[in-house]
């Protein structure tokens, strides 16, 4: 009986070639990507026995800036620099900010004086114009604009004498510390407050007058004067004193310097110091 086959024996799979089958023919199970060690990301951490200040360089240098950090570090530059020139902005009114509510009327009262003259202004010369236009004599008319032309040249050129109201301007320097810009300065509001002729200490102011020198030694085209300097100042004396004595005008800034200025009205001021006349070396008058 040892030498019989079972029936079964010609179906019964060979144990032996299956688990063959399996250790050879069989692909290995696939292992998972192990994920990556979060201890392996993370710096290395500094050898023992080194000081905290090493520790703290070799946490912050080489830096490790993310995407994320370098746009929002660029929206708070933006920021800032629109909060930087906001500020310095506001910072260009702050005389007018700070200002009281009278030095603020008075500020846009001498505005609609300015505004008032140049109205008036135009006015006269359209009266000029329709009085050559309408004149029966037009030759007369026209010579007595031209020599009324001529007188009011003369009085901003400084070759004749003139008077009217006006203001008397005297600035005690008793520290001698009023520079040459200072007085430019004050020439420069008086002008631009509507003054016709100025003439400080005797010399007549003209467009090309100069001031030079240093403080307590101060000359106007070429001249030496000496403090107390007294401007005398032909025009209204409603528009000059006040733009005199508006916030961080003239008197103001004297009295930074340690100097005082007295302004005085006057219904008749004469301004008599003359230039001499020049004559051009190269221009000539023309005619269209």
């Amino acid at each position: 009986m040892s030498d019989e086959q079972s029936p079964d024996d010609g179906q019964r799979p060979d144990k032996n070639l299956w688990r063959g089958r399996n250790h050879a023919g069989a692909l290995p199970p696939e292992t998972p990507a192990s994920a990556p060690d979060p201890e392996q990301s993370r710096p290395a951490a500094p050898p023992e026995g080194t000081s905290g200040r090493q520790r703290l360089r070799a946490g912050l240098w080489p830096p490790r800036v993310s995407r994320a950090q370098l746009i929002v570090a660029l929206l708070l530059f933006v920021l800032g620099l629109g909060l930087a020139i906001q500020v310095r902005s506001n910072s260009d009114n702050s005389a007018l900010r700070g200002a009281r509510q009278e030095d603020l009327v008075r500020i846009l009262d001498e505005l609609d004086n300015r505004t008032q003259r140049l109205e008036d202004e135009k006015q006269r010369l359209d009266d000029q114009r329709t009085e050559l236009e309408n004149s029966s004599d037009q030759a007369e008319e026209a010579r007595k604009q031209t020599l009324e032309k001529e007188r009011q040249l003369g009085i901003l050129a400084g070759t004749v004498a003139a008077h009217g109201p006006g203001i008397t301007l005297t600035i005690s320097d008793p520290s001698g510390s009023v520079e040459p810009d200072k007085l430019l300065d004050t020439i420069q509001e008086l002008r631009a407050a509507g003054a016709e002729a100025i003439e400080i200490d005797g010399v007549r102011v003209v467009a090309d007058t100069y001031f030079s020198g240093d403080a307590g030694d101060l000359r106007v085209d070429g001249r030496k004067i000496e403090a107390p300097y007294e401007f005398k100042v032909i025009g209204k004396p409603q528009d000059l004193e006040p733009a005199l004595n508006i916030p961080g005008g003239v008197v103001q800034t004297l009295e930074k310097e340690q100097a005082t200025a007295e302004v005085a009205r006057a219904d008749d001021i004469v301004v008599d110091a003359l230039r001499p006349a020049k004559q051009p070396d190269h221009a000539r008058s023309s005619s269209r």
